[in-house]
């Protein structure tokens, strides 16, 4: 194995981990507060039960961070294995 497969190979183990990790955050965000929606809405957030806030607007607060945080771990991903072609 050369010197770039083993690099390539490295890049895909931690592109797949990232995506992963990030699959996990997402479906931890969509799923758990409707399943814990009686327990999470004793919680009182701006003024707002934390279920209803989460399901209304916290899910896609974290959803746009999600993107964010792939976007620039990729970056970084591609500049340490020398796979970034652009600027």
């Amino acid at each position: 194995m050369d010197d770039t497969e083993a690099r390539q190979r490295a890049y895909w183990r931690s592109t797949l981990r990232l995506t992963g990790v990030l699959l996990s955050v997402w479906a931890a965000v969509s799923f758990l507060p409707g399943w814990f929606a009686d327990e999470m809405n004793q919680i009182v957030f701006f003024g707002w039960p934390f279920g209803f806030y989460m399901a209304g607007q916290g899910a896609l607060i974290v959803f746009l961070l999600i993107v964010w945080i792939y976007d620039r771990w990729m970056v970084r991903l591609e500049r340490r294995h020398g796979l970034g072609g652009e600027g």
